[in-house]
């Protein structure tokens, strides 16, 4: 493919290291779409003439065909997915494949090609996250009112409902659709035109270009152009983030259908069992989703380091842009429909999400709340008090509400019996009404504003 330039052919290790087929053949459809475009734009310019743009545009869809059944020989001594479309576009229509590439580099084409792909991916994962977002709403509005114990230090802190501390993952997630949004607002801009570095001295339209392959516009500088994979770390960034989501609500899931919690149980189509222990169920579907996050971070800190040294524009370092970012896009598919699956399909058990509620003095704040409401104390004065009680039930191995009026007094002596009433977990619950608390009727306010926000 090097014309006259070399004498010899490549070493058989120079062939391995330097092939890219068996990576990059996954852009075939954005490669053959880019010279589709690019064929349109050159005929309409009249850089080539009418027939051969339809003899190339008729082989493309060939070759499109032929790839898609799995007919296609891909040849490794071709180097990558665009030498090996070029050589079958010669085989099908002969000398007019070479016009195709006037006016384009290999350098402007991959970066087209990648761009195309990791919007698509965009797409796709956009469309995954939606699923997840539905499935937690609805599961949200349905445990609205059922109260867990909220934790800080994985310690009872405050009760909360299930419900609630599900919307938290609404808008973990949500942030994620955002930040993929802005991911492909700003890749999209077309490289198409740009050729090696330089641009071209034919009479090229960039626009053309651009709007046929769903650009915004064309990028502004060549030596950008080809250069640029700001638009494979972003949309790697933002899978990192993603990831660490998951993995932290795949942590709960686990947590929770462990035999010290029994929140939750896992059906069977997400969990597996022991080869040795028949009574095991375990939750691997989400032991996995946590483990996956590292692979997707991993992705984004093999492309920042290969690019951190290189100067511009093009360098063969930037082959290895693709198999990161290809993976990470697969596995973050992955995991979010299993995470959506075991969403979708789990059992929750309130009884014992309530029963749990009642330990580690979880209305200890309530308590101090309702001293500075009503015995205008400062609240520093209220936490000591509420601290000494704490105490005491401590020591006589009981919950706050088993204290007796003068156990209480003993420690301040101006309490009354109307304490006792915010000492009651469904009362504390259904009193955080401020913008954004654990209140069911907040949950549900939230749920629906979620629906028109998000979905």
């Amino acid at each position: 493919m090097w014309g006259g330039r070399f004498a010899g052919g490549p070493a058989a290790v120079m062939e391995r290291i330097n092939a890219s087929i068996d990576v990059d053949r996954r852009l075939y459809a954005q490669d053959i779409a880019g010279s589709r475009a690019h064929c349109a734009m050159l005929v309409r310019q009249g850089i080539i003439g009418q027939e051969d743009g339809e003899a190339i545009l008729a082989g493309l869809d060939r070759i499109e065909r032929e790839i898609a059944e799995g007919r296609f020989d891909f040849k490794p001594a071709l180097e990558d997915i665009h030498m090996n479309i070029e050589a079958r576009l010669k085989e099908l229509v002969g000398e007019a494949a070479g016009r195709l590439h006037t006016a384009r580099s290999r350098n402007d084409q991959v970066a087209t090609d990648f761009k195309l792909w990791v919007r698509d991916a965009i797409d796709g994962l956009d469309r995954d996250l939606r699923q997840l977002l539905e499935t937690l709403l609805d599961q949200a509005e349905r445990h609205a009112a059922t109260v867990m114990p909220g934790f800080t230090h994985l310690q009872p802190a405050q009760p909360v409902t299930f419900g609630h501390h599900l919307m938290a993952y609404v808008e973990m997630f949500a942030r994620d659709r955002g930040r993929l949004a802005d991911c492909r607002r700003r890749l999209n801009e077309c490289p198409l035109g740009a050729a090696a570095l330089a641009g071209t001295s034919f009479p090229i339209d960039r626009e053309m270009t651009s709007r046929a392959l769903g650009f915004d516009r064309p990028a502004a500088n060549s030596l950008d152009a080809v250069s640029d994979r700001d638009f494979a770390c972003e949309f790697l960034a933002a899978g990192a983030i993603l990831s660490v989501h998951l993995s932290r609500l795949a942590e709960e899931m686990v947590l929770w259908c462990s035999d010290g919690f029994r929140f939750i149980a896992l059906s069977d189509a997400f969990t597996t069992g022991s080869s040795i222990m028949p009574q095991k169920r375990n939750p691997d579907a989400a032991e996995l989703i946590r483990a996956k996050a590292g692979r997707v971070i991993g992705a984004l800190n093999a492309l920042l380091v290969m690019l951190k040294g290189l100067p511009l524009a093009y360098g063969k370092d930037m082959q290895e842009d693709k198999e990161p970012t290809f993976e990470a896009a697969d596995t973050l598919s992955l995991c979010l429909a299993a995470m959506t699956g075991m969403l979708r399909d789990m059992t929750v058990n309130a009884d014992a999400m309530r029963r749990a509620a009642d330990a580690g003095f979880i209305t200890a704040t309530d308590l101090a709340d309702w001293l500075v409401r009503v015995l205008n104390l400062p609240f520093r004065e209220a936490h000591h008090v509420t601290g000494a009680l704490v105490r005491l039930a401590e020591t006589k191995g009981c919950g706050l509400a088993d204290l007796s009026l003068a156990e209480m007094r003993s420690v301040e002596p101006r309490l009354t019996e109307e304490v006792y009433d915010v000492l009651a977990v469904e009362r504390s619950v259904a009193s955080r009404t401020s913008f954004g608390g654990t209140a069911p009727e907040n949950v549900r306010r939230a749920v629906a504003a979620a629906r028109e926000r998000y979905i």
